[in-house]
């Protein structure tokens, strides 16, 4: 009966992996009922590592190349197994394939903005994305802290740990980088840079080495985008008030025009933008005369109706209103309007 169960028994002469390019990182060469003949051929591919396993022990790792299987080329597992320098028998041993090739474009991102500190703005919330590509480096480690003794395992088994990392190492990223976020908004290379050094220890415990990382956006919510636009205006004028209020004014005149425009037609969208004009100029006045230690400037005063209307009068209005409408300040409609209604002034 022991004869015919030897009989019965499969050897295995070849041992091989040919990847199906599917992502997967780590493989079991299947053993079931089967055991490794003395002499046996292990192929090892290009970018592949070969590892025997015994009882749950890494014993010896094989690079690229074909390997003849016997005492000289398995120097631990013979020790393990206390073999005599030549061993005739067959032996079962888990043997495991690893692919070392790059694995491009792995995407990471923030599902939700996430909150730093800043130099310039104390607190910024971001969002990021971007790709990044890594390789295995260290089969035992990875074998060890990864894979186990699953058959196969996968680029997709391991995405959510690694986005989960760089998410985590962001923060600590931008602190230890003593960038402000503008600069690295500004160069997203350097940001990319900032991360991948926070990173590759991390990625190292888990015996993989990260090849590359980008960072292809930042942005900011909505409305601290807006605060950030107006910070940059306010940068554009520098110390100037009157310049800062002709900003302010100029940010706050389609507002103006609108709200006139809703309860007095063309004649009120006007009347709406000299009275931003006008105060502008006051209150940069004032601003400025505080600022200098002066008294404010009073409040101008409800200019006199005019006794009539002189043709040059109504030339220099109709410059500025074709100054207005070239700014896309005025609609060509809303300037042809006010220009009938000043030519029949003269007739």
């Amino acid at each position: 009966m022991a004869l015919m169960d030897f009989i019965k028994k499969q050897f295995i002469d070849v041992i091989q992996w040919t990847e199906s390019g599917d992502g997967t990182l780590a493989w079991r060469f299947p053993m079931a009922g089967m055991e490794i003949q003395n002499g046996a051929m292990l192929t090892v591919r290009e970018s592949q590592v070969a590892v025997f396993v015994n009882e749950g022990q890494v014993a010896d790792v094989f690079g690229p190349g074909m390997h003849k299987l016997g005492t000289q080329t398995l120097p631990v597992l013979t020790y393990l197994k206390n073999w005599d320098k030549l061993f005739e028998s067959p032996f079962k041993s888990d043997v495991y394939f690893f692919s070392t090739r790059q694995q491009l474009d792995q995407k990471w991102g923030t599902p939700q903005p996430i909150s730093i500190r800043d130099q310039d703005f104390g607190a910024v919330r971001l969002r990021a994305f971007g790709n990044y590509a890594y390789r295995i480096a260290d089969p035992k480690a990875f074998h060890i802290n990864v894979s186990g003794t699953r058959d196969s395992y996968t680029t997709a088994d391991l995405d959510g740990q690694l986005r989960g990392l760089v998410l985590q190492n962001i923060s600590n990223a931008i602190a230890a980088s003593g960038l402000p976020f503008l600069d690295l908004a500004a160069n997203q290379s350097m940001f990319a840079e900032a991360l991948a050094r926070q990173l590759q220890p991390e990625f190292a415990k888990l015996g993989l080495q990260l090849d590359g990382f980008t960072v292809q956006s930042v942005s900011l919510p909505e409305e601290l985008q807006k605060i950030l636009d107006q910070k940059i205006g306010m940068g554009m004028v520098g110390n100037d008030m009157g310049k800062f209020m002709q900003y302010q004014t100029a940010q706050a005149i389609p507002k103006l025009a609108e709200t006139a425009g809703a309860g007095g037609g063309i004649a009120g969208d006007a009347m709406g933008l000299g009275a931003g004009v006008a105060l502008g100029q006051v209150l940069a006045q004032n601003l400025q005369a505080g600022l200098q230690g002066g008294a404010p400037a009073a409040t101008a005063a409800p200019a006199a109706a005019p006794a009539g209307v002189k043709p040059e009068e109504v030339m220099t209005t109709l410059e500025k209103l074709a100054e207005l409408q070239s700014k896309g300040i005025l609609t060509q409609q809303e300037f042809d309007a006010k220009k009938a209604e000043l030519l029949k002034k003269l007739v």
